[in-house]
């Protein structure tokens, strides 16, 4: 039976105490850590965890508590700190989205599980979804042929309250806006299936938020080396929140939520529709094997069976790092004004938190913050 504990008992926290909770033959909650004991507390109480101890201090909890498995649902900018010490305490660690502010951040997560022997998971739970799943499997199966451009559209909507948190909208504690925060589940699938591009341009602004330094909207353009093209648009200022991944193929466009289509040329070169293509792949989409979980769940069952088995798990520190790779490269690109070659080096300036500190410009000063709101929920 492993034994698990959560690091950090605000919004995001349930989804991961449902998860473990779904597979409670296999691992069981004995402890629950925040900085206000009395959220540990609240989550204990709401999901009947009686024998789970609270701590309000993660290194007093990791040297009282034999752990297997932590799971870190803290802000960004301490993630890195409480990785490697739980690593080095002898827990896997399984790390909610952003893995890191910085590259070099990223970097000694990895060096530690490398040294450590200790398995490093990070949340992309988007991953896991029957529409990014089967997405993925398609394109893999080559049916619409070499991808051509991809367009993600990662649009959310937050009131202006929603940067009163005292740790939001912080570039030294939040490590950058919705590019960063938002738009990281995006830009993680578009990494998944196309990798690494080799050039990113981008724009970044403020335009409703004057009490956050960061970021509300980013808009980038990802050159990748057989010339296909990205263009990611992370935003809280979207209302109708539609996200999007669209895939233009060199036959077909698939895109999650799922749509296909497709044409064949006409002889002057104007399209008509190829039905039989199109069908095919509707066929094909819908003969997909469905995940027997989704989400938060899925990735905390494939977690444990790493675990377990002493494997990587599907979604490790590496991927976690190429996204925030690219983000960096967006922020690099977005405040420099030039394009951002890839991979990013140790010697870039936007390799380091500090680095990236003193390379952005703060759009606002934040004033006056709060320190919880009543109702933390986090939208899905």
């Amino acid at each position: 039976m492993l034994c698990v504990a959560i690091i950090g008992c605000g919004g995001i926290s349930p989804q991961h105490i449902k998860g473990y909770l779904e597979f409670s033959s296999q691992c069981r909650i004995t402890a629950l850590c925040d900085i206000y004991p009395e959220k540990a507390q609240k989550q204990k109480n709401a999901f009947l965890l009686n024998d789970a101890k609270v701590y309000s201090s993660y290194k007093e909890m990791l040297q009282h508590e034999k752990l297997d498995v932590v799971s870190i649902c803290v802000p960004p900018y301490i993630h890195a700190e409480i990785a490697v010490y739980a690593m080095e305490a002898g827990s896997n660690v399984l790390v909610e989205k952003p893995m890191a502010a910085s590259l070099e951040e990223c970097d000694r997560m990895l060096e530690t599980e490398i040294r450590t022997g200790k398995i490093l998971g990070v949340i992309a739970q988007n991953r896991f979804t029957a529409p990014v799943w089967n997405l993925k499997q398609i394109i893999n199966s080559g049916v619409i042929g070499r991808i051509l451009f991809a367009q993600i559209d990662s649009l959310w909507w937050r009131g202006h309250a929603y940067y009163d948190l005292w740790w939001r909208g912080c570039w030294d504690k939040e490590g950058g806006g919705c590019t960063l925060n938002h738009a990281v589940h995006h830009i993680d699938m578009l990494g998944w299936i196309m990798g690494r591009p080799k050039k990113v341009t981008a724009i970044l602004a403020n335009l409703a938020h004057d009490n956050a330094e960061v970021e509300d909207l980013s808009i980038a353009v990802m050159e990748y080396e057989k010339g296909a093209m990205a263009q990611v648009t992370s935003s809280v200022i979207h209302y109708g929140e539609k996200q999007a991944l669209k895939f233009q193929g060199e036959y077909a466009s698939i895109s999650a939520p799922w749509d296909v289509h497709t044409f064949r040329s006409q002889e002057n070169g104007f399209p008509e529709d190829n039905s039989e293509l199109e069908e095919k792949i509707k066929k094909q989409y819908a003969g997909l094997k469905k995940l027997e979980y989704e989400g938060h769940t899925a990735e905390i069952a494939d977690f444990l069976w790493a675990v377990k088995e002493n494997k990587r798990p599907l979604i490790q520190g590496k991927d976690g790092r190429l996204t925030i790779e690219l983000v960096s490269a967006i922020y690099k690109a977005g405040f420099t004004g030039a394009a951002a070659e890839l991979p990013l080096k140790e010697n870039d300036p936007f390799y380091t938190a500090a680095g990236i500190r003193n390379n952005i410009r703060k759009f606002n000063r934040k004033g006056k913050s709060v320190e919880n709101f009543t109702d933390n929920k986090i939208s899905l």
